[in-house]
């Protein structure tokens, strides 16, 4: 739907008990269980509704991404109590403007200068209300619906406000009669939709539209129109009471979706404090209308809760992964012997026996990365250790590996670019080269400055995550390629700073989702299947993305689907963590449409 006027949201019209107390045969005149089709979803009249069960049923129904809205239920509470991890009454308000007490002041009340407020004349007007409703931030509606309810539908009312000069449509309203709809022994009807240009530059358009609205129904005999405004849009809500409205005891309900999350759904306090990792999961569950509890903000560790299902999570780590499994990723030696008993390639290695076996291997095998057996974020790993400095060398890869963790793994070194592939539930959902970092000279600053600037560029783009570390690992890795730190890099000169990829040692991610060939795949999900891993992280060493040719390097228990964004990694964690409550396609609607303190965009 769209809307950034009063109404659209809930024209609930009806003071609580009011239809009880009609006399029974104006109330078996109503037309029953009806439905409104308006484009950006359905208004369901509840009162027209006899069973409480088949008004929350009709709710049920909503299609993805539409917004329906039930208007004018008996027993709210009822129909919301037949579904309530589905259901939730909505926090509006309606205001009504009776015609009775009301001055016809609207009959005459004249358009802001320069505008004329008309109905329909063509398709193409439907078309520009469009427009509008996509400015204000709000669903537009096909425009053969909107087309077709004016033609054949008399109930509804499209009012447009136009432009003298040019024509160009600059605000929209729709009115609803109720009496013509179903026979509303009330005879009320009431107001949706009202939008305005944003940039329309002209004041009043907005309260123009209303008053014509109104004066058309008071003409056709109603008694009332009414509209609904969120809670707390105040000056909103100024507005109408100045143009007469009031506050009336009606609700509306609505189905949780994709687009109303906040309104039932409120972020916690605490979410601005989470990491990015952690940030962007509990993000797609608020949009989903999930609720989140942080409940520490510093690891990342939240509680999610939808449906009377409840899930603790560590940013990607969540208790479905099992502490086996755990293990297994955190043991490096134990994961390659998993994934090469299922068939994966795996690079030699030993386990470091800090002897002279240890050099002997890496003669063996000519170039070596050492790393600690267990460990995480690319902590004490050296790559490229060769045998042009002798034992040394080794020694002291061995020495930095065994501040982490006492046990080292020596393994040779595979040619290739380092390959992340996220796998969730038994798919890949992303694929990413990972790069080492590296500075570009300015042929005025040293190494070490534009080391540490790029380390700071890093560090914002990430919340912190990504710095590239100013240690002897680095020194050395410029000092094979003949640069010191203290050396002025000459203008548009690349150097690699750091061998590993390791995002958090100032690594960068580049996207190949759409490129990755469907073997390395297949090689992600069964090492997941052998490690016995929902959600993992499977880094591979490929010479071409789009090849077949790899080798397994590790897994991660807990990968970081932030860095793989746009894909949609986070709504992938979500589907395996509530895999009966699917995500919709986001829409903007009058709920959350901008707001102005003008009359231009008021729900």
């Amino acid at each position: 739907m769209t809307s950034s006027g009063p109404s659209e949201d809930h024209p609930e019209a009806i003071t609580l008990g009011l239809h009880d107390a009609s006399p029974p045969h104006l109330i078996d005149a109503m037309a029953k269980d009806v439905e409104l089709e308006l484009g950006w979803g359905r208004l369901i009249f509840g009162q027209t509704f006899a069973d409480p069960a088949t008004l929350a049923e009709a709710l049920r129904r909503e299609a993805p991404g539409r917004r329906d809205i039930c208007i004018y239920a008996r027993e709210s509470h009822v129909v919301v109590a037949g579904a309530p991890a589905e259901l939730f009454i909505d926090p509006s308000h309606t205001y009504r403007l009776r015609f009775v007490d009301s001055s016809e002041d609207d009959e005459t009340a004249p358009s802001p200068v320069g505008i004329t407020v008309r109905t329909l004349k063509d398709p193409s007007d439907a078309d520009s209300m469009n427009r509008v409703f996509v400015r204000c931030g709000m669903v537009p509606a096909p425009v053969d619906v909107i087309w077709d309810n004016h033609l054949n539908q008399p109930a509804v009312t499209y009012l447009l406000a136009v432009r003298d000069d040019d024509g160009a449509v600059v605000g929209t309203v729709t009115g609803v009669d109720h009496e013509l709809l179903f026979s509303d022994p009330e005879r009320g009807s009431s107001l949706w939709t009202l939008a305005v240009d944003p940039v329309a530059g002209v004041p009043g358009i907005g309260i123009a539209l209303t008053r014509k609205l109104a004066a058309h129904f008071r003409r056709a005999g109603r008694a009332y129109m009414d509209l609904s405004v969120t809670h707390d849009n105040a000056a909103a809500i100024k507005l109408y009471e100045k143009l007469g409205f009031r506050r009336v005891p009606v609700l509306a309900i609505k189905r949780k979706n994709a687009i109303n999350t906040q309104l039932f759904s409120p972020p916690p306090e605490t979410i601005d404090d989470l990491n990015p990792y952690a940030r962007i999961i509990a993000d797609e569950a608020v949009r989903r209308g999930i609720w989140v509890e942080v409940l520490d903000a510093e690891t990342g560790e939240m509680r999610l809760n939808h449906g009377g299902r409840s899930v603790i999570t560590r940013e990607s780590l969540s208790e479905f992964t099992s502490a086996i499994a755990m293990c297994r990723c955190d043991d490096k030696r134990l994961t390659r012997r998993l994934v090469s008993d299922a068939g994966i390639t795996v690079p030699r290695a030993r386990l470091a026996t800090f002897d002279d076996d240890d050099f002997e291997f890496l003669k063996d095998v000519g170039e070596v990365v050492v790393k600690p057996t267990r460990g995480e974020q690319g902590k004490g790993i050296t790559v490229g250790v060769t045998v042009d400095h002798g034992p040394g060398e080794l020694a002291a890869a061995v020495a930095r590996a065994r501040e982490q963790y006492p046990e080292v793994l020596i393994e040779q070194r595979i040619k290739g670019d380092d390959l992340r592939l996220v796998v969730i539930d038994g798919r890949v959902v992303a694929a990413a080269l990972r790069l080492p970092p590296e500075i570009i000279g300015t042929g005025e600053h040293t190494v070490r400055d534009l080391i540490v600037a790029e380390s700071r560029r890093r560090s914002a783009a990430t919340g912190g995550e990504s710095r590239i570390p100013l240690d002897e690992v680095t020194e050395a890795t410029c000092a094979e390629q003949g640069w010191r730190l203290d050396d002025v890099l000459p203008q548009g000169q690349r150097l690699r700073v750091r061998h590993t990829a390791n995002l958090h040692q100032g690594g960068t991610i580049h996207d190949v989702t759409t490129d990755v060939n469907p073997e390395l795949c297949r090689v992600a999900v069964t090492a997941a299947e052998a490690i016995g891993i929902p959600v993992t992280g499977i880094d591979l060493l490929v010479p071409d993305v789009t090849g077949e040719e790899y080798a397994f390097i590790e897994a991660n228990e807990r990968p970081g689907l932030a860095n793989h964004e746009p894909q949609p990694t986070a709504a992938a964690f979500v589907d395996y963590l509530f895999p009966g409550q699917p995500g919709q396609p986001f829409a903007w609607t009058p709920e959350e449409s901008p707001r102005n303190p003008d009359d231009s965009v008021i729900r």
